[in-house]
This record gives C-alpha cells, sequence and structure tokens, in this order.
C-alpha cells in the first residue's frame, strides 16, 4: 500500500495524516508513504485539482495507491474501515 500526501508546513491536519502514515509504516510491513509539500514543490491548488479531478479547497488531499481518498478526516476513516491499525491493547 502507498499514500501521497499533498499537504503545506503549518497544516494541522497535514501533520495529523502524516503522524497516521507514519504509525502505519511502523506497524505494517506493507504500507509506505510520501510527503508532497505542495509549497516546497511549487504546486498550485489548480495543479492538484487536475490531479484530484474536482476543485480542491483545502489540503491535505490523500491517495491511497492511486485512489483519492479525501481528506485527513476521509484518510482516518479509511484506515478504521479497512481495520490498517490493530486495536491498542
Amino acid at each position: 500500500m502507498f499514500v501521497v500526501i499533498f499537504g503545506r508546513p503549518g497544516c494541522p491536519y497535514c501533520v495529523r495524516a502524516v503522524q497516521l502514515s507514519e504509525q502505519l509504516v511502523d506497524a505494517r510491513d506493507d504500507f509506505k508513504f510520501k510527503y508532497v509539500d505542495i509549497h516546497a514543490e511549487g504546486i498550485s491548488k489548480a495543479d492538484l485539482e487536475k490531479t484530484v479531478g474536482k476543485p480542491v479547497e483545502t489540503v491535505p488531499q490523500i491517495f491511497v495507491d492511486k485512489d483519492h481518498v479525501g481528506g485527513c478526516t476521509e484518510f482516518e476513516q479509511y484506515v478504521r474501515d479497512n481495520q490498517l491499525l490493530s486495536p491498542a491493547s
């Protein structure tokens, strides 16, 4: 499983998505992710809209295996729905 997170510096939801991805890397052998800083990479909102395929109002924009999942809340729900993390014991 490969996740790409498009985000920007100072965004608390971007930080949460990266932290969740780091937990997944630690917990799973089959999980990798890449964080793309849209400011550092010179990616505009219009560029991101082309990638996502619809208007983009917020970051992060998250893709799982090239499928657009949504933002941080949707990514957290995706992780829960697919039971990607074991429940804490």
